[in-house]
This record gives C-alpha cells, structure tokens and sequence, in this order.
C-alpha cells in the first residue's frame, strides 16, 4: 500500500471496503477519516487534496469496521444525549432508546434540585449515572457493575465530566454492595433470553450486558424483587419490548402503588417506572 493518499482517494477506498457489509458506506468512511485526522466535516470538505499521512493506520480501522466491528468501539467515542463519551469493548454500546430512560426518572422527580440517593445497577459506561448528576445536581448516585472492565470505562467518563464527587462506582451484583437507603432505582438490565440469535456485530458487545436469562427477564424480576424488599420508592428500568405482559404478570398479587410502561422511538413497548 501506498504510504499516502489525498483525502478525496482514501475516502473512495475506504467506502469501496466497508460497502459489502456496512449501509452507510460513504459517511461512515467520513467519520473513520475525520476521527484519524482528528479533524472536522468543515475541513474535510475543504481539504479534499490534502495528502493523509499514516493511511495504513487507516485502512486497518476500515479493515474492522468491514468486518463488523462496531464504529464506536474503533474510534472509542459515542454520543449519548448530546454528549461525547468514551468508549471500549468492555461496556455496552449505548443505544438512544436509552435516552428516554433518562427522561422518564426525570419524569418523575418534581424537585429537580432535592438532595436524594439514586442507584444504578449495571452501569457499564456510566452514561445514565452521568447524565442524571448533570441533571440533578444534588442527587447522590451509587453505580453498581459486576464488570470491572465496565467500571474502568465508567470510571474515565465520570472523570472527563468531573463528576467523581457525586457518582460513586462499586463492584458487585444487584444491590449487593449499597446498604444506604435508596430513593430511585435505575437499570438497563441484559434483557435478551439466552438462546436469541443475533446480529454479527453484536458478538463485539459484552455478553454479560446483553443476555438476560433463560427467558430473559430474570434480571428484571431480581430488581421487582430488590425495589420491593427495600421500600424503594421509584424504579425505572428498560426491558425487551415483549416482557410487559410477563412483567405485569409476575407483580399481579406483589402490593405497590403503579407501574406505567413507556415506548421507544418506533413506539414498541422499551420500558416502565414502578411507583411505590
């Protein structure tokens, strides 16, 4: 290969790569090139004869993301509620459906500015825990993760947002590690059953994040249990779009005040907030 290549060549041969296998070919070439170069889109359509140096480190990029390696994993940035954060295979590729979790706890609080403690169960990234301390602003959040691996990524978010006095990292499982009194339970729990087949570049994603159980919302009945047992006064969680009847069912004879389910962008059911 050659050492170099002008912007507007490279960008031909990396969207001649990625075409067999990925839809948006052209612009996802765009943003490999604008992520290596560390440049804007302004710039790259400007500078369409400028020569880019070490194209080979750029080719191998496109050489993975060809092979279905998710765009963000390679370039290790994602958006999230307009933010940037950083990301790795360790942690979950957040999905913007998961924005709307956001917006429901939020929803629900009347005083945004009262002191309460949130917990978050699994929280590979630490967007959720991180979006809600910006929102809330003295709300204490407790974020919990049986991945170590998934602590370390949350842990360089919270640090690029200087949020390390109000978000509080721990590892173990459910609501193991929290003794404190909780107000507001929150989770986007693995909730796909452990025989569903999927999509090729999902196999890059943590498997202990996407897979549930056997049926698949055996996670999200343990947490129905926990927000039970310990008088937690809201939980909002999100789920498969076909576990509302299941989980409907399974608080049918369980004493509480209201469960009120929510849906995604293509208004399947995606997930509730109990209320006690």
């Amino acid at each position: 290969m050659s050492s170099g290549y002008l912007v507007k060549d490279i960008l031909k041969e990396i969207t001649l790569k990625l075409a067999p296998n990925v839809k948006r070919a052209s612009r996802e070439a765009q943003l490999l090139l604008m992520h290596h170069l560390g440049v804007d889109e302004l710039w790259l359509i400007t500078n369409q004869d400028t020569l880019v140096k070490e194209s080979e480190k750029l080719l191998k990029m496109a050489h993975r993301r060809a092979k279905d390696e998710p765009l963000e994993y390679i370039t290790q940035r994602v958006s999230f509620y307009s933010e940037e954060f950083f990301i790795s295979k360790g942690a979950l590729i957040p999905r913007p459906e998961t924005e709307l979790l956001i917006d429901e706890v939020l929803k629900n609080i009347d005083d945004k500015n009262a002191d309460m403690t949130i917990a978050e169960v699994g929280v590979g990234s630490g967007i959720i825990s991180i979006m809600l301390a910006k929102f809330l602003p003295n709300a204490k959040i407790i974020a919990v993760d049986i991945s170590e691996a998934a602590l370390e990524i949350a842990k360089k978010n919270i640090h690029m947002f200087n949020l390390q006095k109000r978000v509080e990292l721990r590892l173990g499982s459910f609501l193991k590690p929290i003794d404190e009194h909780i107000d507001y339970l929150v989770s986007n729990p693995p909730y796909i059953a452990n025989d569903a087949a999927l999509e090729a570049n999902l196999s890059y994603e943590p498997q202990n994040a996407l897979f549930g159980g056997v049926i698949g919302d055996e996670m999200i009945k343990k947490l129905l249990d926990e927000v039970l047992s310990r008088n937690i006064n809201f939980l909002t969680c999100e789920m498969g779009y076909d576990q509302k009847d299941k989980i409907v069912a399974y608080l049918k004879d369980r004493s509480f005040g209201e469960i009120a389910f929510y849906k995604d962008y293509s208004s399947f059911d995606r997930g509730f907030t109990l209320r006690l």
